[in-house]
């Protein structure tokens, strides 16, 4: 069953360093101000992780800084073990000086408890040995997906037993699943001096928006230090911005919505966090400003709320909030009665599943013609298949490993399947 799945993905091999480049075929990425590369070298710490034998525990910080700088601590999604996956983004943020802390945790063997206390012990461990480089004092934590909803657990621990952030504190989750090791009491306990963006993308069938909007309604953070921020797909000249689970897309390149969309707020967040830069706050939160939402011309804007509501079923989701496996399951909001999707199933009919090496799909008449994709459940684009105007295709997946994958045709359609 769906809400099991995730206990069985067998993640693809590492092969190699990826490095992805920039390559949007309609806007520059931006020159100056919040979104903008940094201009500091990028040092590199790499030291074995006693939770996780043979992988590494990785620091990413600005060369030539003498003392410790601001550091963020990322907790990566699910099968995205290799620091690679998120090397644009890692390399980003220590060439705006500051360090971040990248901690891999094992997908198979585990339970999903450990996993959180793995990524746990290693931040710690990584602060305690590299105090020379780590301000505990000014802390932020990200996570993506798995990463994302696990954070919020593990910030809190940080911050109640390590009084790490006392001059400043933020979260960035992006696309939360499940939020494990966090009670509602802890939700309604954070320091008065921790700022939220959670952020989620329109075309996500992942990971259902509940989760997000289930923890953003109920942390204690005041409305004018937190941002719910909606990132929608576009088409622009032929090429397809994809508001999708792949968002960020640090695997191969990336486009105007990495930048735009995430770079920028990231780095107005940390700047208006660590050094109170009301500038900042004005683009990280600035609750719906022009500054804040505008995209690139062309591009739809961001959409933010302070009270954000579900507009999809649940159904749309390979992991929808009510689902057993979710220990926050009695909070999941109810579905908004004004929503632009209430009345319409994005779920692809897809035979067989799970899939043995070849699986059928049916396209949507409103969708031929639109190019397949199949992504694992960290995003990583895994196949393509080029637009075709009938309307069932045979997508060959015998190539992949076992797993669990969605198969996405155009901006809309999608559907979780397991080979």
């Amino acid at each position: 069953m769906l809400k099991f799945v995730l206990l069985f993905l067998i993640f693809c091999c590492h092969t190699g360093t990826l490095s992805a480049q920039y390559d949007d075929p309609n806007f520059e990425k931006p020159a100056s101000g919040y979104g903008a590369d940094g201009s500091y070298a990028v040092e590199h710490i790499t030291f074995p992780s006693p939770d996780f034998p043979g992988e590494n525990i990785e620091i990413f910080y600005p060369g030539g800084v003498a003392t410790a700088v601001p550091t963020l601590f990322f907790a990566h999604g699910f099968g995205g073990t290799f620091s690679a996956y998120v090397g644009g983004m890692l390399e980003y943020v220590a060439r705006k000086g500051y360090a971040i802390v990248f901690v891999p945790y094992p997908t198979t063997g585990v339970s999903i408890v450990e996993r959180c206390d793995i990524l746990l012990a290693g931040f710690r461990r990584a602060a305690r040995t590299y105090p020379n480089v780590i301000d505990t004092t000014q802390v932020g934590f990200m996570g993506h997906s798995f990463g994302g909803g696990a954070m919020f657990g593990i910030a809190h621990r940080c911050f109640s037993e390590n009084n790490w952030g006392e001059n400043g504190r933020l979260l960035f989750s992006l696309a939360p699943w499940y939020s494990y090791e966090l009670t509602q009491a802890q939700l309604q306990s954070f320091p008065s001096n921790t700022r939220l963006i959670m952020q989620v993308y329109d075309d996500d069938m992942v990971n259902d928006h509940r989760m997000a909007i289930d923890v953003f309604n109920n942390i204690n953070i005041p409305v004018e230090e937190k941002d719910f921020i909606l990132v929608k797909s576009d088409t622009l000249q032929g090429y397809i911005y994809a508001a999708d689970h792949a968002v960020p897309g640090t695997y191969q390149v990336f486009d105007a919505l990495d930048y735009y969309a995430f770079y920028r707020l990231l780095d107005a967040l940390c700047d208006y966090t660590f050094h109170g830069n009301q500038a900042g706050k004005e683009v990280a939160l600035g609750n719906g400003s022009t500054a804040q939402v505008t995209m690139p011309a062309g591009l739809k804007p961001l959409v933010q709320t302070d009270a954000p509501v579900p507009i999809y079923p649940e159904d749309k989701y390979g992991f929808p909030c009510s689902a057993v496996l979710n220990p926050r399951n009695e909070y999941c909001p109810a579905l908004s009665s004004v929503g632009e999707a209430d009345q319409i199933s994005y779920i692809l009919t897809i035979e067989p599943n799970p899939v043995v090496s070849q699986v059928r799909v049916l396209i949507p008449p409103d969708a031929t013609g639109s190019p397949m994709r199949v992504l694992n459940l960290s995003g990583k684009l895994m196949l393509s298949q080029a637009a075709d105007t009938v309307s069932e295709v045979t997508l060959d997946m015998a190539g992949l490993p076992s797993g669990i994958y969605c198969i996405m045709v155009g901006r809309y359609y999608g559907r979780i399947v397991k080979m």
